[in-house]
């Protein structure tokens, strides 16, 4: 019998864990990530990135997505193949999902918040927000890493 062979790549890695929705789950979420981003063999560059990332999108999930005894999850998934690297931070509020900022508005010249995501926009390749059954959400970044042309 001819049988298709699956064709095997590199396996990815995935990490998720869930953190209180206080400031201390948020800054547990960026350690925790850190640590996982350096066991996993991730460039600097991509780690601290990443970092800042999770430490934003984990910010955001416990000041404006909290629930009172709920908790946020972070996941992280690596594909080595690709150089890429999946963040999501998922929350219980649904109700309130982030927009991009508009480009064509004057920013405000002494802001007290909300550049979080224009952060993530700026660290990430691409960053969305998709339902997170029963009623949440999850805010998901993608990043790569840069190609280093010899």
């Amino acid at each position: 019998m001819n049988h298709a062979i699956p064709r095997v790549g590199t396996p990815t890695a995935t990490f998720t864990q869930l953190l209180s929705s206080t400031r201390r789950g948020a800054r547990l979420a960026r350690l925790l990530a850190v640590t996982e981003l350096h066991t996993w063999g991730v460039p600097q560059d991509l780690t601290e990135r990443a970092e800042l990332v999770v430490a934003e999108l984990a910010a955001n999930a416990v000041l404006h997505g909290r629930v009172p005894g709920r908790c946020f999850r972070l996941t992280l998934v690596l594909d080595p193949a690709a150089d890429r690297l999946r963040v999501e931070v998922s929350d219980a509020r649904g109700d309130l999902r982030p927009l991009p900022r508009p480009t064509d508005t004057a920013p405000d010249p002494l802001p007290t918040g909300g550049r979080g995501l224009t952060l993530v926009a700026a660290l990430a390749d691409h960053w969305d927000t998709v339902p997170y059954p029963p009623s949440g959400k999850t805010v998901r970044a993608v990043l790569s890493a840069p190609v280093i042309e010899a």
